[in-house]
């Protein structure tokens, strides 16, 4: 079974059904997740917390509101440096099974 399929005409690769099928899964979790929680908040209008780190390259920009934001923004910077790690042990597996 391939994963990859070769080169297409116009000079980029192709990829499989699979993989783009579970790209746009993850897509549309997002969105449905996102969707859920400000339906959520509009129904029994609670205030609640919100927290959030948004990376651009390697410098984090933390924000939150709200009685429970330092958790989250904890739970946040917490995840953020899990898949910077993560992502720094899988380049280098990678570079050394090449």
């Amino acid at each position: 079974m391939k994963l990859l399929s070769e080169e297409s005409s116009e000079g980029g690769v192709a990829v499989s059904g699979r993989v783009m099928s579970l790209l746009l899964a993850g897509f549309v979790l997002v969105f449905v997740g996102i969707a859920v929680i400000v339906v959520a908040s509009l129904v029994f209008g609670n205030g609640g917390s919100v927290g959030g780190v948004i990376l651009i390259g390697p410098i984090p920009i933390v924000f939150g509101s709200g009685p429970n934001a330092a958790w989250l923004i904890g739970i946040g910077v917490v995840l953020t440096i899990i898949s910077v790690a993560a992502f720094f042990i899988l380049n280098r597996h990678t570079k050394r099974s090449n």
